[in-house]
């Protein structure tokens, strides 16, 4: 996906709040934002992908304001609210995990959310149907399927894919399943060590990116990683920033689980805005 109009300013209020997040001195408050705005300019061309360039863009600031991770109290946060909310779900079956799964979507810094909403954000979303749901095909081509590589998006909802991955693995026994994270911290994304400390290491294999960029960009990643992307099976590919990143391969292995919670994605796949979507490209 190439970035539409709204774009350019949803990455300098992303900005903005980083800035806000980190520095207090309103001098250099407004330098980093000058500096955003000149690296912005530099980085973003029609052709650009939104998340490959925000995360540049990100990264940058990161380096210019002195703070590798300003989101690591939202995550901490998010993983809390989530850790606790989660089991009152172990019961589900697998469908409603999947549902969950996407439900769990909704925590997004990027959006400007809170994580103290998620329960009741949870259990509203619950009673949504999907708009597009290609679910039944996904299990059936997990059915035939060896390898499963899951790519996961934001801290908070990965207690929500922890608890899909259980039902499916519980569906599919002999069903090998990969999940992947970033290699370091960018905005609320996962990253490998989140997924170790939400106790994925004991339901299935986790590994790098080998990108610390939102999404899989596959010009950024690892070669180890685009080993095992090649060789998957299956891809489940969740949130906002994977399909920006993945959706151009028009491959019929990838599931994009998300909600469509802003204009350009839900102009971009052609949904109305807040639309819950289990979408294969290639079944369209």
């Amino acid at each position: 996906m190439r970035i539409h109009h709204e774009c350019i300013a949803c990455a300098i209020n992303q900005c903005q709040k980083i800035v806000e997040m980190s520095l207090t001195d309103e001098n250099s408050r407004r330098d980093a934002m000058l500096f955003s705005l000149k690296r912005a300019s530099e980085l973003f061309s029609k052709d650009s992908i939104p998340a490959v360039v925000g995360g540049l863009l990100f990264l940058d600031l990161y380096e210019f304001i002195g703070n590798d991770d300003p989101f690591r109290e939202y995550k901490r946060l998010s993983n809390e609210m989530a850790e606790g909310l989660v089991g009152h779900f172990e019961n589900s079956d697998l469908k409603t995990a999947l549902k969950l799964a996407i439900a769990g979507n909704v925590v997004d810094f990027s959006t400007g959310y809170n994580p103290e909403k998620l329960e009741e954000d949870i259990r509203r979303v619950l009673d949504e149907s999907l708009l597009i749901d290609h679910s039944d095909e996904l299990f059936e081509m997990l059915k035939r399927a060896g390898t499963l590589l899951y790519l996961v998006d934001n801290c908070g909802e990965i207690y929500f894919d922890r608890l899909f991955i259980e039902k499916l693995r519980e569906e599919f026994p002999d069903l090998k399943i990969i999940v992947a994270g970033k290699a370091g911290p960018i905005i609320n994304d996962a990253t490998v060590e989140d997924l170790l400390e939400a106790g994925f290491g004991e339901i299935a294999e986790v590994i790098s990116t080998g990108s610390r960029l939102p999404g899989t960009p596959l010009d950024y990643v690892s070669e180890e990683f685009l080993e095992v992307f090649r060789s998957a099976d299956v891809v489940i590919a969740k949130g906002q920033a994977n399909f920006e990143t993945l959706s151009e391969l028009n491959d019929s292995r990838i599931f994009f689980l998300l909600k469509a919670k802003c204009p350009a994605i839900a102009r971009e796949i052609g949904v109305p805005l807040g639309s819950l979507l289990c979408l294969n490209l290639y079944l369209r």
